[in-house]
């Protein structure tokens, strides 16, 4: 526990030195919809994942270190699913990677913004271990390579995204779509704080061990230093999800969420 409590008070010191977050300092928000559905069956054994709906989202694309622009990047895509006024987010944050089994466990630096994510740590469900990730929509405008090759993206048309499930060995199994709407401003942006951790559906667990309680730590240590809460976002991020909440089409509630 010490060794854990000086990794938290470390990543604070280093935010405060950086006047930002410490993962990810560089990134651009966007209001955003998530749509669950489609499988045949369910496919994460975690109800949120298996059910059909449609949800308002907050969504920030980031670049990791940051390197000097044009040089590969290990690039991040945080996804905020609001589920309702009276219930916590779901945050999913996810980092380039490959796409095949070994390779989804590893961050991949790349220049362009299309490509696969994956939660490379994993997760637990009632179904065993799972990872989250990320896929490019062929079909969808091409979102480029820097951040503001994506909010042109939106001017143009709404990016999409796939989300999909896997488990160590086996395939990637889509289960529903997120669309990237506009870009927020600034100050949302600085305003929002993801955790990855904490903020999970009910039946979804992140996976236990050290490297994970590092994580954790890192995570509140950096959120601590700029004065934010695991739910934190401006008020921009707020406005853009109430625009009618959150429908969980296997016959739950619709509630307006910030």
């Amino acid at each position: 526990m010490s060794v854990l409590s000086a990794a938290e008070r470390l990543a604070a010191a280093l935010a405060r030195w950086r006047g930002a977050r410490l993962l990810h300092p560089a990134g651009r928000t966007f209001s955003g919809k998530v749509t669950i559905g489609g499988a045949v069956a369910p496919v994460s054994g975690v109800a949120l994942l298996d059910r059909p709906g449609r949800y308002p989202a907050t969504i920030r694309f980031s670049r990791g270190v940051p390197t000097p622009a044009g040089w590969p990047d290990v690039l991040g895509l945080a996804v905020r699913i609001h589920l309702g006024a009276d219930r916590q987010p779901f945050d999913l944050l996810v980092s380039s990677s490959g796409t095949a089994p070994v390779l989804r466990q590893l961050p991949l630096p790349r220049r362009r913004v299309v490509g696969g994510y994956s939660t490379i740590m994993p997760y637990r469900s009632g179904r065993g271990r799972l990872w989250l990730g990320v896929l490019p929509d062929r079909s969808a405008v091409d979102l480029g390579r820097g951040l503001d090759e994506v909010a042109a993206a939106t001017r143009r048309d709404t990016p999409r995204l796939v989300l999909a499930v896997a488990s160590a060995v086996g395939p990637w199994r889509p289960f529903g779509v997120v669309c990237v709407d506009e870009p927020l401003d600034c100050a949302t942006d600085a305003a929002l704080a993801f955790d990855p951790v904490g903020n999970l559906p009910a039946g979804l667990w992140a996976a236990a061990g050290p490297v994970a309680r590092l994580r954790d730590r890192t995570y509140r240590g950096s959120r601590r230093a700029r004065g934010a809460s695991a739910r934190s976002a401006g008020p921009a991020a707020a406005s853009a999800v109430q625009s009618g909440g959150s429908t969980d089409q296997s016959g739950g509630s619709t509630a307006t969420t910030v």
